[in-house]
């Protein structure tokens, strides 16, 4: 969607992220927004009122009028292959709000790893570790929160620890192809 401008008249006052400096607001109902980037679920919209970029949480969908997002391909199962496979998958749908690429093919996802937890519940622990494309991103904690949320909702999850680093920085060349691709950068 981010190629397409859609406007939309807010339905509901809508907590916000003021996009790129991360603070907090709210948005009025009523207040006209124009749709910048509707991807992962989240939507980044910019306020008529202002002209401030803000980022709208996939949970408050219908404060635009639109339905939330859900994934049809995560498992069930709580073994330790198929929560690391659902927890790359929900990653997926993490973006950021200026970027129409998500965080993993941007290669901001250094690594995960699901460790089994002996509960006799088959709960596990997943510590991801991530960077951001700068360090003074102010938009860092609201992926992080982002990815550690999407993650806690997941089955078979006990603890989740999403670590943000910046040894190695993050560079272009850890870019998947497809990234490069979206961007213009092949």
């Amino acid at each position: 969607m981010h190629g397409t401008r859609e406007t939309l008249i807010l339905q509901r006052d809508v907590d916000v992220i003021y996009v790129p400096d991360g603070t907090s607001g709210t948005l009025p109902q009523g207040e006209v927004v124009q749709m910048y980037q509707a991807l992962g679920g989240s939507y980044t919209v910019i306020a008529s009122g202002s002209g401030r970029m803000a980022r709208i949480a996939a949970g408050d969908a219908d404060a635009l009028g639109k339905e939330p997002e859900t994934l049809d391909n995560l498992s069930d199962d709580t073994d330790a292959a198929s929560v690391e496979k659902n927890v790359w998958e929900v990653l997926k749908t993490i973006y950021d709000p200026e970027i129409p690429v998500n965080i993993v093919e941007l290669g901001l996802v250094y690594r995960c790893e699901v460790t089994p937890v002996d509960d006799g519940d088959g709960r596990n622990d997943v510590h991801v570790v991530m960077t951001l494309t700068a360090p003074g991103c102010g938009m860092g904690p609201v992926l992080q929160f982002d990815a550690e949320r999407a993650i806690r909702q997941l089955p078979g999850i006990r603890q989740v620890n999403v670590e943000v680093v910046f040894d190695p920085p993050w560079s272009r060349d850890m870019m998947s192809e497809a990234a490069k691709l979206e961007l213009g950068m092949l």
